[in-house]
């Protein structure tokens, strides 16, 4: 039965969110393995700030409302985050012919995630090399819009129930 957005649970939507964060990291390593599209380290950084999404945005759904609510703030961090750096990988990275030594590649190597999983999070690309459009829309953008989507889901489970009118 379709039930409408006001009667959506905050657990149902941050589990919502988490499966489409990990979806979107998916989907990107299907185009990177399957079709050639190339990682540059923004993009990385991206996948990096999904899958932390994704793990607390699935924690979460499963506790209880104070504890949901510290980790979704966690979460809203991190979508900003996300669409800050999705908004500079298309306005200032994807012009450049060279993206190394930036604050993307600094965090990348500061984890040791591309050094660990090489498959899912080694930069194998530029920038400019690695500026995609999907359906004509470029894929940062896509990113963009799951950050925002994260975002406000993460920021109506901040607000809790007294103060967030799609939970009545």
């Amino acid at each position: 039965m379709f039930r409408p957005a006001s009667r959506i649970s905050p657990r149902l939507m941050l589990a919502g969110i988490g499966l489409a964060c990990a979806a979107s990291v998916g989907l990107a390593l299907l185009a990177q393995h399957r079709l050639g599209m190339e990682p540059c380290p923004w993009c990385i950084l991206q996948r990096i700030l999904f899958v932390a999404l994704a793990v607390l945005c699935l924690l979460a759904s499963a506790l209880p409302a104070l504890a949901r609510r510290v980790l979704a703030g966690l979460g809203l961090l991190l979508a900003l985050g996300g669409m800050a750096a999705a908004l500079w990988q298309h306005f200032v990275a994807a012009q450049s012919s060279s993206c190394a030594l930036t604050l993307a590649d600094r965090i990348i190597t500061a984890t040791g995630l591309d050094v660990r999983w090489p498959e899912a999070f080694e930069v194998r690309a530029s920038c400019a090399d690695a500026a995609v459009s999907v359906l004509g829309v470029p894929f940062e953008l896509w990113s963009l819009a799951l950050f925002a989507l994260s975002g406000a889901v993460l920021l109506l489970n901040v607000l809790g129930r007294r103060r967030a009118s799609i939970y009545r």
